[in-house]
């Protein structure tokens, strides 16, 4: 048995990153990928996400795609939808198809301690 705290993992870290996200605010799932030291695992992002019960207290409908857009798919089973509405309720406007002006939404956090 080992008395040495374990490491959180991948999960847990997104989950941590992505609760930093503010109101009005968005982030990539690159971005969040990055912020943990996963470089290049953004699709992983996408998926602890999708892992998460809702609702949830971590704000995991600011995390949006690199191009600007919620990803609208049958397979979200409808947190796409959901997603766009808590989107618009935090003031940021998402079109029809999903897209939204990320460049003026984007989150710029202080770079990580560590």
């Amino acid at each position: 048995m080992s008395s040495l705290p374990s490491a959180p993992g991948f999960d847990q870290r997104v989950y941590a990153a992505v609760a930093q996200i503010p109101c009005g605010q968005l982030a990539t799932y690159g971005q969040i990928a990055d912020r943990i030291g996963a470089f290049g695992c953004a699709r992983q992002v996408g998926w602890a996400l999708r892992r998460l019960a809702l609702p949830s207290e971590i704000p995991w409908h600011r995390v949006v795609n690199a191009r600007g857009q919620i990803c609208m798919s049958l397979s979200r089973e409808g947190s796409d939808w959901i997603q766009r509405e808590l989107l618009l309720a935090e003031g940021i406007p998402v079109d029809a198809e999903g897209r939204l002006p990320l460049r003026r939404y984007l989150w710029r956090p202080p770079p990580p301690a560590g």
